[in-house]
């Protein structure tokens, strides 16, 4: 409550005051104060983690502080899967919980406010009993040395929350995060589909979680001063006016990037939480939009689908599976299920990888940003929006709203392939994708592009001249090489050496239109 009274003292302590013509309101100093506290909801019991640098992992918390060692350290890097815990939100009704597999080792700690966590010790019974992933991993002797296996049975235990009749390529998908070097992975497929045949207590019981989740949920709607201004509290600040903050409207992110235009935006952890742990990057401001309703949203029309900068990569790779397959399947190998859970496409474009793998799928597709500023948005094509390596069009205080994605036109052929040297969970090599249509036995309207090649992902116009209006046999390698050589630099990488990279984009864009020579 706000309490009018007369000028007297200003200097009460644990009160602030704001003078308003002959009357000064004084207000309790928690309601504009950030506590520095994190709260989330553990096995039926809200945590309070108080005073915690903005840069703690979830890892590193659960470890050091709760004592949950179950929950292992492998890589550090979202890589090997040791880490892996759920995270649960309250469902849109309010009436269950909403997991997602998240590697806790690349996930900062205030990310976690207002929701709840399960790890791999949340799964024993008061009784004593296991969960059946568990027993089942036992009898099947799907565990040695055991370092791995908290991590699997979690991936495991996620998979089974909404899926409890997974079909073996479900299985070997969820545990496509999750490295092991003793039992190999039969046994544990094994142990998977024999506790799916018990179809009981695969559901974990997170009914004590839900009322403490309505307790601690975080405000939908800004605060605002006397002024109307808007006030985005803080999750943490230091001593020093650092600060981790966690919005809820797209206005507070608008509004605090244009008065911190150099904030660190936070969405999936997957590229910051490697800075912070490879690195030890400490960004002075940190904004996570996890929580921002309007940018976890996908809205569509007859043509396109607009998708919210914090929609994960799962949920897109749902959304567009029937739409366009191999843009599926390169998701498919984006990482592994617990990056994809909280990748986002704005995220994966906004670090402007030079290999990242879903920009030219998006090139090759038209794909649009709409791009905000303050209360203005502009729209950019994905084609022009880099300028350099890990550099691009956006202004100081701009960010991505969201990615518009047109959906396929009728007689729209789309293919994509990555070439990597791990079939799942690597980095590229070289990706390429390309959108064509064929009319009268011709190629038309040909986009096609690569990561690998340039600086930044791009289009490649010379190629897509070579193969515009030709017929799909006619076309020939000795061609694609000279265009090549003519459209990039050549330069060897960690991934591939430039000779590897020109062979396999050559390649890839004869195979790409392979099919319709047999067409033809």
């Amino acid at each position: 409550m706000i309490l009018p009274i007369v000028w007297k003292n200003p200097a009460i302590p644990g009160f602030a005051s704001l003078e308003w013509g002959h009357t000064v309101f004084f207000f309790p100093s928690t309601m504009t104060q950030v506590t520095n506290t994190v709260r989330f909801v553990l096995d039926g019991q809200i945590v309070e983690a108080q005073g915690k640098r903005r840069t703690t992992t979830v890892l590193d918390y659960l470890r050091e502080q709760l004592h949950r060692t179950g929950t292992k350290e492998g890589c550090a890097e979202g890589d090997c899967g040791a880490c892996v815990v759920m995270v649960g939100e309250l469902n849109a009704a309010g009436t269950g919980v909403d997991y997602v597999a998240t590697n806790a080792c690349i996930q900062l700690l205030p990310s976690l406010d207002g929701k709840s966590v399960k790890t791999i010790e949340s799964l024993i019974k008061p009784d004593g009993t296991m969960h059946p992933v568990q027993e089942e991993m036992v009898k099947c002797h799907g565990s040695q040395c055991g370092f791995c296996t908290p991590g699997i049975v979690m991936s495991l235990v996620n998979l089974v929350q909404t899926n409890a009749s997974p079909v073996r390529q479900d299985i070997t998908d969820a545990l496509s995060g999750n490295l092991c070097r003793c039992t190999g992975y039969v046994p544990i497929i094994d142990a998977a589909a024999k506790a799916c045949e018990k179809k009981t207590a695969l559901k974990l019981d997170d009914s004590a979680d839900l009322p403490l989740l309505k307790e601690i949920r975080r405000s939908s709607v800004p605060t605002l001063s006397l002024d109307g201004e808007i006030i985005v509290q803080p999750v943490v600040r230091t001593k020093k006016g650092n600060e981790f903050v966690s919005p809820a409207t797209i206005a507070e992110v608008a509004d605090y990037l244009l008065k911190n235009p150099t904030t660190t935006l936070l969405a999936g952890s997957t590229e910051i939480g490697l800075q912070v742990n490879k690195q030890f990057s400490r960004p002075d401001h940190i904004m996570y939009l996890g929580n921002v309703a309007e940018l976890r949203q996908v809205t569509e029309t007859s043509s396109a689908w607009r998708i919210g900068a914090a929609v994960s990569l799962t949920q897109v790779e749902a959304l567009v599976a029937q739409a366009y397959p191999d843009f599926t399947e390169v998701l498919r190998r984006f990482g592994s299920p617990p990056i994809r859970s909280t990748a986002t496409l704005a995220g994966n474009i906004a670090n402007g990888s030079p290999i990242g793998d879903t920009m030219p799928c998006l090139m090759a597709l038209g794909a649009s940003l709409v791009l905000r500023r303050g209360e203005k948005t502009r729209k950019v094509l994905l084609d022009y929006y880099y300028t350099g390596m890990k550099k691009n069009v956006m202004e100081a205080g701009e960010f991505i709203e969201a990615v518009e994605l047109p959906k396929p036109l009728a007689g729209q052929v789309f293919r994509a392939h990555k070439v990597s040297k791990r079939f799942e969970q690597d980095i590229s090599a070289t990706c390429a994708a390309i959108s064509y249509t064929l009319k009268d036995g011709k190629l038309s309207g040909v986009k096609l592009a690569y990561n690998g090649l340039a600086p930044s992902p791009c289009r490649a116009p010379k190629l897509e001249a070579l193969l515009e209006g030709r017929v799909p046999y006619e076309v020939k390698a000795a061609e694609l090489d000279a265009a090549i050589a003519a459209s990039f630099t050549a330069r060897d990488g960690l991934r591939a050496t430039w000779a590897y990279r020109a062979m396999v984009a050559r390649n890839l864009a004869l195979e790409f239109i392979e099919e319709q020579k047999e067409v033809a």
